[in-house]
């Protein structure tokens, strides 16, 4: 991976093992972690907060009762089909950026969570993420509402909020469980192919499309714990956010493992969702495996 090249700025300790690096990267500290990684915290936190704004949008325009999108596309499913294309673009066009580019385009605490167990993020840079995320995920729906005022109040659009379906419980667990295996595990397998890396980006957009349009009938499609904490905050839907924390944790958790076992232990190359790039990276790098270990 010639091209990957470009990131090995900060945090790279070439072939270390995945325990080795997660002994020298808890040795900076928080105050290190703060002065030095703060731009990709800020960063983190604009990125969730911007994905949070664009979904509460979309679930207006595709769900209020008043807009007419919603009379005019009267399937559910077709609705929901074009709801998933337009997240799906929005997460591509967010890792894209310049921001995307040099944060990782994480947006995520479950995806931070399982490259700190990989042994790419350091623990201060992993406590400082998800902690970026969660408030991000909050000040996006705090602006959504302010744009779109009471809008979002209404039954129909209930503040883009992530709820378990008809089916229950039970369903939308288990639903969160495997959308977010699959997420990570493709993140995991595309990132870490030479030939597949630079389009990781469009994997993991073509994903949340996919999802949004089948499998939010389970559990509204989260697989994010700020996703769907963001929302519960103002809309007070707290009873089931236990479902939202967990199952997509142990999914990614579960891909993480199983990735590793077919590594041999190696960690992933980087925690970046686009790597081909010239920005620094912060993150630490494993071995360069993509040819030898394709999933």
């Amino acid at each position: 991976m010639a091209e990957l090249a470009k990131n090995e700025v900060i945090g790279n300790v070439g072939a270390v093992p995945g325990r080795t690096m997660q002994r020298r990267r808890n040795a900076g500290g928080a105050l290190a972690s703060l002065r030095l990684h703060w731009p990709e915290f800020l960063m983190e936190a604009g990125e969730i907060g911007s994905y949070l704004f664009f979904a509460c949008a979309f679930a207006t325009l595709f769900q209020h009762p008043a807009s007419p999108v919603r009379h005019l596309i009267v399937s559910g499913l077709l609705r929901r089909a074009f709801m998933g294309l337009a997240i799906g673009a929005t997460v591509i066009a967010i890792i894209v950026t310049p921001w995307g580019k040099q944060s990782g385009g994480h947006f995520n605490p479950a995806v931070t969570f399982t490259f700190y167990r990989l042994g790419n993020v350091g623990f201060w840079d992993a406590l400082f993420y998800i902690a970026a995320q969660f408030l991000g995920a909050t000040g996006g729906v705090a602006l959504a509402i302010y744009i779109f005022r009471g809008a979002l109040k209404n039954e129909a659009v209930r503040y883009a909020v992530t709820v378990p379906g008809a089916y229950g419980d039970a369903a939308a667990f288990l639903g969160e469980l495997g959308i977010s295996f699959c997420l990570m595990i493709t993140i995991l397998q595309v990132s870490n192919r030479e030939s597949l890396a630079r389009y990781t980006p469009f994997f993991v957009g073509a994903l949340y499309a996919a999802f949004i349009t089948f499998e939010t009938p389970l559990s509204g499609m989260s697989m994010n714990p700020a996703r769907t904490f963001g929302p519960a905050a103002y809309g007070g839907y707290w009873h089931t956010l236990w479902i939202y924390f967990a199952a997509p944790t142990i999914g990614m958790l579960a891909a993480a493992e199983i990735f590793l076992r077919v590594q041999g232990g190696a960690a992933p190359y980087c925690a970046k969702l686009h790597h081909a790039n010239t920005k620094r990276c912060i993150f630490h790098h494993g071995y360069r495996t993509a040819r030898a270990h394709d999933l």
